[in-house]
């Protein structure tokens, strides 16, 4: 054990000194610039330890900042140019983010659709569906089954809105992007929208972008050895981009296999090849980020962007936030389909977040059309599945300071589900609906 056992946080909280997250940093930085060398990473990290143990006295409790500026330093001396501006860039965001989130963030955010939000605001409020206890009274007048019905016809309208634009643009397509951060809905609109523009006349070949991982042990992980599947770095994006032209100028290319239980990628597995008429469908976390479909002419694509933009005041007068519905859809489905416990998906959320803010939302107005997969009826069926566990989740965090957005979430959350009405029976939700893809009950295979 080295001299310095403790570390402060920014927000004052006092952990233990963990020299494995320098290093995880380190790689994770240098995965985000091209980089997998975990040995290189390794001992860069061990090279930052011994300088902290060389500039600081036994008992010494080392800030967060000053172990950045070590990194920072070890990884310019040893020629790691590109990392470091990769870390230096990654801090300087946390530290604009804080800042703003102290001030309270008085300008608006360009990357939100406020126009699509106002729209749904509006149907909010002349339904009355604007609030929880608006929810909560029309639960208690037995409304519950109309409120589905309203709330998936305006779905519907959107599906049925993105399904014409596109069909517009069919003589030049290509290929069809359905995008937005994860347990937004992606793969039951891309079945939904594949079922429309069918009716068309349309043809089209999917492209599963789960086989471009990289292999397992390739991707970052935390000390808890938790994996980050959430950065589009996790992705091999040069032949991604690469097959897209290929496809586009139809000509063959091999896709590969990507196997799961062995944490493995096959090259050259599968041959693909667009034929007359035929345009490619992709359901990606990552449609949108740059190096996705760069270089390929925007008359060829079309881009969706889901997002449960749901308008709906809960506790304390605030706003439900979308990404508090999302983390309640994957623990759902996560537990369903990949045998994946709530609360590791919970600890995992931080990864997600951090992630979908960097690469994913920023380039939410570059798509075609915006759809709103939010259904303000939702937070009424997650109550009896979840309000116990999230209970559980704020008692065991409380006092975790290494669980500090565990905790956060799970609070708020919490709060969310104590103030609405319950409702355990589901019958009134289509089998088609996007929220089956979380709740169970699909007509749909995931």
């Amino acid at each position: 054990m080295g001299k310095i056992t403790h570390v402060v946080k920014r927000n004052g909280a006092i952990v233990e000194f963990n020299p494995q997250r320098i290093s995880n940093a380190i790689y994770r930085a240098a995965v985000s610039v091209g980089g997998r060398d975990k040995e290189t990473a390794d001992k860069l990290g061990k090279q930052v330890e011994e300088v902290i143990e060389q500039t600081f006295d036994d008992g010494y409790k080392l800030h967060i900042e000053e172990i950045q500026d070590i990194v920072e330093k070890v990884l310019i001396e040893n020629g790691h140019a590109k990392v470091a501006k990769e870390y230096i860039l990654y801090r300087d965001e946390q530290i604009k983010k804080r800042t703003l989130n102290a001030s309270q963030g008085t300008r608006p955010k360009e990357n939100i659709p406020w126009s699509k939000i106002w729209h749904i605001l509006d149907w909010s409020v002349s339904n009355n569906l604007h609030s929880i206890p608006s929810l909560n009274e029309k639960i208690d007048h037995n409304e519950f089954a109309d409120i589905v019905r309203i709330s998936e016809k305006l779905y519907d309208h959107d599906l049925d809105q993105s399904a014409k634009l596109i069909t517009d643009k069919a003589n030049s397509l290509k290929m069809v992007m359905i995008t937005g951060p994860s347990s937004s809905g992606k793969t039951t609109t891309t079945y939904r929208m594949e079922e429309r523009l069918k009716s068309k006349g349309m043809s089209f070949v999917p492209l599963v972008v789960d086989h471009y991982f990289f292999d397992l042990e390739l991707h970052p992980k935390d000390e808890f050895g938790d994996y980050d599947f959430e950065t589009p770095q996790a992705l091999d994006l040069d032949l991604i981009n690469e097959h897209l032209h290929l496809l586009s100028e139809g000509k063959e290319v091999k896709i590969p296999f990507y196997d799961f239980k062995e944490g493995k990628r096959y090259p050259n597995h599968t041959k693909m090849q667009l034929k007359e008429g035929q345009i490619l469908l992709i359901d990606s976390l990552h449609a949108l980020y740059p190096k996705f479909s760069e270089g390929i002419d925007t008359t060829l694509t079309f881009k969706v962007y889901l997002e449960p933009l749901i308008q709906m005041k809960g506790p304390e007068n605030q706003y439900i936030q979308w990404t508090d519905l999302r983390l309640i859809r994957r623990m759902l489905r996560d537990s369903v389909q990949r045998a994946y416990n709530p609360q590791q998906t919970l600890e995992h959320w931080h990864y997600v977040r951090s992630s979908e803010l960097r690469h994913i939302i920023p380039y939410s107005n570059n798509a075609d059309y915006i759809i709103s997969s939010g259904m303000p009826y939702e937070i009424a069926l997650y109550r009896p599945m979840l309000i116990d566990k999230f209970a559980e989740w704020v008692k065991l965090y409380r006092n975790n300071p290494l669980r500090l957005d565990a905790f956060t979430r799970a609070e708020r959350v919490f709060k969310m589900l104590d103030a609405v009405r319950g409702v355990e029976d589901n019958s009134a939700v289509p089998t088609n609906s996007v929220l089956r893809e979380f709740i169970g009950g699909s007509v749909y295979k995931y």
